[in-house]
């Protein structure tokens, strides 16, 4: 990207587009390029880009919604699904998985056909999964009984689980054995070796509570935990050292890397997308885009360089309840590019 804007386009920029740019700001900002309605109801949570099929998944309550990147067209859908998490792809494209908290299982579908093949029985409540190349497994991390369900992928089958020393949240493989993860509950994160499968070191994320969302920068060896309180815990994956905290938007719970612009992403609940600029010294702010409140999930597409979040206007609030319920028909996918 271009750095080095003068004043003068930087204000232009700020007044014209009513964005918050920081100092490592491009020309053409981030902004929602389309919006596209799709069909159901009730809660979301994580989604996945599959760029070589050209799809976007969705976990969406009950279901698995299967989009075309391009112009939001819904592809499939996969039902039958208690309460789904999340959904990762194997690497040759064959076959995919999705953690359903509801049946403490990960369902298994073939993608051509997108139709459920097998379950394999987890933990209590699975919820976010990594595929471990080194070692050709699938990591589930089950949120209610603090461990990781090990899953060969060939045979379909569990073949371990891992005990934690905190309440999962989302995790990221490096691509050569380890496994990272966010521990909601003790505001640090582990790393687990998936060749000797056992946690390696549970490192404290300075000035982070309860971290959800977790991107990993490879060349850069670095892990992005966005937390309440407004935060991102920029860590160094070799040593554990915290080496940033910038200041992000409220009720995040995703997060996301593009290694060719050095940029870190954060969904806000509060309707915000954080982009810190990672390639500069004091992880500055680039720019806050509005979005649309809720918005708290993302993917990023490293091909195109697209972000995709998901949400819905909220409802009344139910006495008791800590979230209000969608509004019916209105659930929408924001696709969030630049020129």
């Amino acid at each position: 990207m271009t750095n080095g804007l003068n004043a003068k386009i930087v204000c232009a920029l700020v007044v014209g587009m009513g964005l918050g740019i920081g100092p490592a700001a491009a020309q053409k900002p981030y902004h929602i390029e389309s919006k596209w309605s799709v069909p159901g109801n009730g809660g979301w949570d994580y989604l996945t880009v599959d760029s070589a099929a050209h799809r976007l998944y969705i976990a969406h309550g009950t279901k698995v919604d299967i989009q075309d990147l391009d112009t939001g067209k819904t592809l499939g859908t996969i039902h039958g699904l208690k309460h789904c998490h999340g959904i990762v792809i194997a690497p040759d494209g064959k076959t995919g998985f999705i953690s359903d908290g509801g049946s403490n299982e990960v369902v298994v579908f073939d993608p051509a056909k997108m139709a459920k093949v097998d379950r394999i029985p987890t933990g209590g409540n699975p919820d976010g999964m990594a595929y471990e190349p080194a070692t050709e497994t699938l990591w589930v991390f089950n949120g209610t009984s603090s461990n990781a369900t090990v899953i060969d992928v060939a045979q379909r089958k569990a073949i371990a689980t891992v005990g934690l020393p905190g309440r999962p949240e989302f995790p990221v493989a490096d691509g050569t054995g380890a496994i990272f993860v966010n521990l909601e509950d003790k505001n640090a994160i582990a790393r687990l070796d998936a060749k000797a499968q056992k946690v390696t070191a549970t490192w404290p994320l300075a000035g982070c509570k309860a971290p959800s969302g977790l991107a990993f920068d490879k060349a850069g060896s670095r892990l992005f935990s966005v937390c309440d309180g407004k935060k991102m815990a920029v860590t160094d994956a070799k040593t554990g050292e915290s080496l940033a905290t910038p200041t992000i938007g409220n009720e995040p719970d995703a997060a996301g890397y593009d290694a060719k612009n050095k940029f870190a992403f954060s969904s806000n609940g509060d309707g915000t997308l954080t982009v810190v600029d990672a390639g500069h010294a004091g992880y500055p702010v680039a720019q806050t885009l509005a979005t649309q409140k809720g918005a708290r999930t993302m993917a990023f597409d490293e091909t195109t360089g697209r972000i995709y979040l998901v949400t819905a206007r909220a409802g009344k609030l139910a006495p008791g309840a800590k979230r209000a319920a969608p509004v019916p028909g209105s659930f929408t996918v924001l696709v969030v590019g630049r020129d």
